[in-house]
């Protein structure tokens, strides 16, 4: 079942700030508003009080509630529809077709958004698991990327990505600037041949909750992919999670007569 849109009043007393916390009043705020948008209580279209209003309401300064639309507006969760004044948008659809193996920069790219990449992790170790998956020595080591992938400012994936130094040392030296598969191809001469991929639908973890400001066990997708060069070695390893609510799949059927 989903939940009743609130009222106005309903928005006001649950966007309460906590004047007893180190955390800044804007950033309170923005929390607040970011959970009740991605759980739905408040809905696309749903015009938000001015920022005068709500400082008004909420006791705090008119530049505090406008630093918090603004950084709403830059995730795209915020828009301003003239005299509508500040309107709940939503993170954008993102619908990439199969069938082609690319870089979340490229896939971005070409639906029109701007991706941006939040490193949380960038680290070189040996992982006996992912040995076994790459079929190398139990010590081998491995490029470990954990990253926030995000479309015109939201958050679209968490992915974790492993990558074999044995084949393509040079990645040790990346600085994790652009497309990795632009760095495979220029610096380390690997070109990516085909890849195969899994998608489940899975319920979102306590990190995927934090990360998307979504509820526990809220749906989301996860992929694993297996990406091989020219010569069938396999070059990356990702497991993915993006979120249910933006990111949906699809897939050409040919009908054979």
């Amino acid at each position: 079942m989903q939940n009743q849109a609130l009222s106005s009043q309903d928005i006001i007393n649950k966007l309460i700030v906590d004047d007893q916390t180190s955390e800044p009043y804007y950033r309170q705020l923005k929390r607040h508003l970011e959970s009740l948008i991605t759980k739905g209580e408040i809905v696309q279209g749903y015009g938000l009080p001015s920022e005068r209003d709500l400082a008004q309401a909420l006791n705090l300064s008119r530049t505090t509630v406008k630093r918090c639309y603004d950084e709403l507006r830059q995730q795209g969760l915020l828009t301003v529809h003239g005299r509508g004044g500040t309107v709940v948008s939503k993170p954008p659809l993102i619908r990439p077709p199969l069938g082609k193996l690319k870089g979340f920069t490229e896939e971005m790219h070409e639906l029109g958004l701007t991706p941006s990449t939040r490193l949380e992790s960038h680290e070189i170790l040996a992982d006996r698991t992912i040995a076994s998956i790459f079929q190398r020595p139990s010590n081998a080591q491995f490029l470990r990327l954990v990253r926030i992938r995000l479309a015109d400012g939201a958050p679209m994936t968490r992915e974790v990505a492993w990558y074999d130094l044995t084949l393509a040392p040079n990645l040790a030296h990346w600085d994790t600037a652009g497309s990795i598969y632009a760095y495979l191809r220029d610096e380390c001469a690997i070109a990516l041949s085909w890849a195969e991929q899994s998608i489940e639908a899975i319920a979102c973890s306590a990190v995927e909750s934090k990360v998307f400001d979504l509820p526990m066990n809220a749906p989301c997708l996860l992929l694993k992919r297996r990406a091989y060069n020219t010569t069938e070695q396999l070059v990356e390893y990702v497991e993915g999670t993006f979120r249910g609510d933006a990111y949906t799949y699809r897939v050409k059927l040919d009908i054979n007569h």
